[in-house]
C-alpha cells in the first residue's frame, strides 16, 4: 500500500504528473468553482429536499424546518475541517487520503474510502426511489421498472466525461433550484392553507418536541449529504485550492436557506399527516394547482431526483477509482477510459451496485443508513485533522480551521449518530 504524502503539493505534483510517469490516461482537471458549486448543490438538493421532507415532517411534525438547522450546524464544522483538507490533498478519495495522512494507516483509509463509496451508493439508491416515484404520476408503469432506467440512463451519462457530466448536472441544478423557488411561491401565496402558521414552525416549546426534532435532524442530516461529495472530485478541479473552500461554504449557505424555506411553504399548504405519508412530498403543495402547473412541477420534481443520482454515481466511481489507483482496491477498478477520461471500470461497478440497493430497499432505511455512515466518515475526518494539526503539519497557502473546529466536528457528529443509533 502506498502512502499519502504529508505535502499538499507534493500530492498535486505526483496526481498531475502521473500520466507522464505510468503512461495511462488519467483524470482530466477542468471543472471551475461555479460548476464545483453547482454540482454540490445538486447531489445536496436532489438527494434531500424534493425526496425526505414529508419523513422528516413525520418526526418532527410543524418543526421540520429546525431539524434542518440543527443538521446544518452539525455540517458547519466539519465543512471547515473538509475545506482544509481539500486544499492539503486535492485528489480523488479524499477522504481515505485525509484518513491515512493523520492516522498513517492504510487499511483504515481503505475502510473510510469504501464507507464513503458505499453512502453514494446509498444514497444514490434512496433519490432513484423518490425519482422512480415522481415518475409514476406521469406514467402508468411499475415504480421498480423506472427506478431501474433511472439508474440506467444516469450511468451511461457518467460514463459520457466528467466535463459532460458536470455541465448536464449543473443545468439541472439551475432547474431544481427554480423549482424550490417555485414551491415557496406557491406554498406561501395559497389562498387556502391546509397547514400551520409560518410562527408555528419556529417555536417548539416543549421537551417532546425537540425529542422528536433530534430523531428528524438524522433524516434532515442526508438531506446535506453532498457538499462532502465535492473533496472527491478536486482531482477534476483547476485549482482547487482556490475552488474548494468557497465551493463547500456557498454549498452549504444556499443549500440551508432552500431547505428551510422550502419546508416551512410546504407545512403552512400541505397537511402534516398527508406530508408525512409521501415519497413525493413536494408535489403536494400543487393538489389544488391547475393541471399545467401540476405537470410542470412533476417534471422538474424528476429532474431534481435523478440529478442526485448522476452525481453521486460520479462521487463513489471517484472514490473507487482513487482506492484502486493508491493500491488499496484491485488495479481494474483504477482503468480509465482513453477516449472520455472517465474511471469505466468503477462506475460500472458502482451503476450495477446502486440498481441492486434501489430495488433491494426502502426508501427510509436507505436514507437512515445513508446518514450513519456518513456520520462515522465525518469523525474519522475530523480526527485525522486533529492529529495533523497536533503533529504541527501545517501547509502554506490552504484554508486553516482552529482546533476546536474538528474538535466540535467529532462532538456534534457522534452527538448525532448516537441519536440514530438510539
Amino acid at each position: 500500500m502506498s502512502n499519502v504524502p504529508d505535502s499538499a503539493s507534493e500530492l498535486g505534483s505526483q496526481a498531475s504528473n502521473a500520466i507522464e510517469a505510468t503512461g495511462k490516461p488519467k483524470l482530466r482537471r477542468a471543472l471551475t468553482t461555479p460548476m464545483v458549486v453547482l454540482y454540490g448543490l445538486g447531489v445536496t438538493i436532489g438527494a434531500g429536499i424534493y425526496v425526505l421532507v414529508g419523513t422528516t415532517a413525520a418526526e418532527a411534525g410543524q418543526f421540520a424546518p429546525i431539524a434542518f438547522l440543527m443538521a446544518a450546524l452539525v455540517v458547519a464544522f466539519t465543512a471547515f475541517s473538509y475545506a482544509e483538507l481539500s486544499t492539503r490533498y486535492p485528489v480523488s478519495a479524499g477522504e481515505a487520503a485525509y484518513v491515512e495522512a493523520g492516522f498513517k494507516r492504510g487499511w483504515l483509509a481503505t475502510i473510510v474510502g469504501l464507507l464513503v463509496a458505499a453512502s453514494g451508493m446509498v444514497s444514490a439508491s434512496a433519490v432513484a426511489i423518490g425519482a422512480g416515484s415522481y415518475l409514476h404520476e406521469f406514467w402508468a408503469v411499475s415504480e421498480a421498472f423506472l427506478t431501474a432506467c433511472v439508474v440506467i440512463v444516469m450511468g451511461l451519462i457518467a460514463l459520457w466525461g466528467i466535463t459532460q457530466s458536470v455541465t448536464i448536472a449543473a443545468v439541472i441544478t439551475v432547474i431544481e433550484i427554480s423549482g424550490l423557488v417555485f414551491v415557496m411561491y406557491w406554498g406561501f401565496s395559497a389562498p387556502d392553507p391546509k397547514g400551520v402558521s409560518i410562527l408555528e414552525t419556529l417555536t417548539p416549546s416543549e421537551l417532546g418536541h425537540w425529542v422528536g426534532i433530534g430523531s428528524a435532524s438524522v433524516l434532515a442530516f442526508f438531506a446535506f449529504v453532498g457538499f462532502e461529495d465535492m473533496a472527491n472530485v478536486a482531482e477534476e478541479v483547476k485549482d482547487p485550492k482556490a475552488t474548494m473552500p468557497k465551493a463547500i461554504f456557498w454549498t452549504l449557505i444556499l443549500a440551508t436557506v432552500l431547505y428551510i424555506g422550502t419546508t416551512i411553504a410546504v407545512l403552512v399548504a400541505v397537511p402534516i399527516p398527508t406530508l408525512s405519508a409521501s415519497s413525493a412530498p413536494l408535489s403536494l403543495v400543487f393538489v389544488e394547482a391547475g393541471d399545467r402547473t401540476k405537470q410542470a412541477f412533476g417534471l422538474i420534481a424528476v429532474v431534481a431526483t435523478v440529478n442526485g443520482v448522476l452525481i453521486q454515481m460520479i462521487m463513489a466511481s471517484r472514490v473507487i477509482y482513487g482506492l484502486a489507483e493508491r493500491n488499496h482496491l484491485p488495479a481494474i477498478l483504477a482503468k480509465v477510459s482513453p477516449s472520455t477520461q472517465t474511471p469505466i471500470v468503477a462506475t460500472l461497478a458502482v451503476t450495477a451496485m446502486i440498481l441492486l440497493l434501489s430495488l433491494a430497499l426502502p426508501i427510509e432505511a436507505l436514507a437512515e443508513r445513508t446518514s450513519q455512515i456518513v456520520l462515522v466518515v465525518f469523525i474519522l475526518v475530523n480526527l485525522a485533522l486533529i492529529r495533523l494539526k497536533l503533529n504541527g503539519q501545517r501547509v502554506e497557502g490552504t484554508v486553516h480551521a482552529p482546533l476546536v473546529v474538528p474538535i466540535l466536528g467529532v462532538v456534534t457528529s457522534a452527538g448525532l449518530l448516537m441519536i440514530s443509533i438510539a
